[in-house]
């Protein structure tokens, strides 16, 4: 009988790695590249609604961001490492390869210092801009400013844009302690305004709608008495968006003029009231014009303006004498005075040429 084959021992253990440590071990070098990759706590930054298509809208954010970063902070600045890293050319291979490491850490730490850098939000169509260095209410209210006044749509893939000032647990003590210094500078006493709480949660089921803003509402009153709730069209919105177990904090001015920071709405919205006066002005002067020309082709409307100059003229002068005639008859005196005005006058002419 033929002996059973033995099969070769299996390395390390027999076992596979399975996909979850690979996907762990990428995870863990972007990390080490370019800092904390996903949404967390003590960030500020953009929150970024798209419309299915995420990886398009960081593309999309990216531009925008930096063509208004640029134009309101001035470019970004990087220091050229290459130069650095360049060496002699009797070099060894071991000294270069040291150098090559060394200049790829330098690049990664490099990565941290960037003005944009998109995190996961642990939400669909939803991106996240972490900033550094900028104000993101500033800049997200530029630029929608800017849009409203041109009219010129700039993304196809973003919808609401929201800066974002902090980011706190999604506990309510912890939102409360986060809001108290957040909203000061805008509520606390001399300053005031008109306000309201716009509140959004995704994949977070721990948190009431109600009392978020009831308590959020009490600190901003406690700030300043004057602060009233209009909503309307409020002078500040605080925004309150929460995503798993991260809170999303902002003061932002002209919510409802920008409806609501979407950028496919603000295209949409009506010109400036200013421009219809003109308007009206315009057809005044339309009508004036048609009624002059229906003047012009009426020809009855003529004739009697050349009608009446006569008769004036004429009782002026005094030649109708069905006129005279029943003035002096309604006069009650006599008839023949006028005669004998005309006999006397034919007389002294008589006389003058005897």
């Amino acid at each position: 009988m033929a002996a059973p084959v033995q099969q070769p021992p299996q390395l390390g253990g027999g076992k596979r790695k399975g996909k979850a440590q690979y996907v762990q071990a990428k995870r863990a070098r972007r990390c080490d590249a370019g800092g904390p990759r996903q949404l967390e706590p003590g960030v500020q930054g953009i929150l970024i609604t798209c419309n299915m298509n995420e990886r398009k809208c960081v593309e999309e954010a990216y531009s925008l961001l930096n063509e208004y970063g640029d134009d309101l902070y001035g470019p970004e600045k990087f220091t050229d490492k290459d130069q650095q890293l360049s060496g002699s050319e009797g070099e060894d291979d071991v000294e270069a390869a040291l150098k090559k490491e060394v200049g790829d850490i330098k690049a990664s730490t490099e990565k941290r210092l960037r003005r944009f850098q998109s995190v996961e939000s642990g939400a669909n169509n939803v991106v996240f801009i972490r900033t550094l260095r900028i104000e993101p209410e500033k800049l997200v209210h530029h630029i929608l400013q800017d849009v409203y006044k041109t009219k010129k749509k700039k993304t196809r893939v973003i919808l609401r844009m929201l800066p974002i000032s902090g980011t706190c647990k999604a506990f309510l003590e912890d939102m409360k302690k986060y809001a108290e210094t957040l909203l000061e500078p805008w509520f606390k006493a001399p300053n005031k305004g008109t306000f309201q709480i716009v509140y959004k949660s995704r994949n977070n089921s721990h948190m009431n709608r109600e009392e978020v803003i009831k308590e959020l509402a009490g600190i901003v009153g406690s700030l300043n008495s004057e602060n009233k709730v209009d909503l309307t069209n409020p002078q500040y919105t605080v925004v309150v968006e929460i995503i798993k177990a991260v809170c999303c904090l902002s003061v932002v001015k002209d919510y409802v003029l920008f409806r609501k920071y979407n950028l496919q709405e603000v295209v949409k919205t009506t010109k400036d009231p200013s421009q219809l006066p003109s308007k009206l002005g315009n057809e005044k002067e339309a009508k004036l014009e048609t009624d002059d020309k229906l003047n012009q082709n009426d020809p009855k409307e003529g004739e009697s303006n050349q009608q009446v100059v006569p008769q004036n003229n004429e009782e002026e002068l005094g030649e109708t004498k069905p006129s005279s005639e029943t003035q002096v008859e309604c006069e009650g005196g006599d008839k023949p005075e006028p005669h004998r005005q005309i006999q006397e006058g034919s007389k002294s002419n008589e006389n003058d040429l005897s």
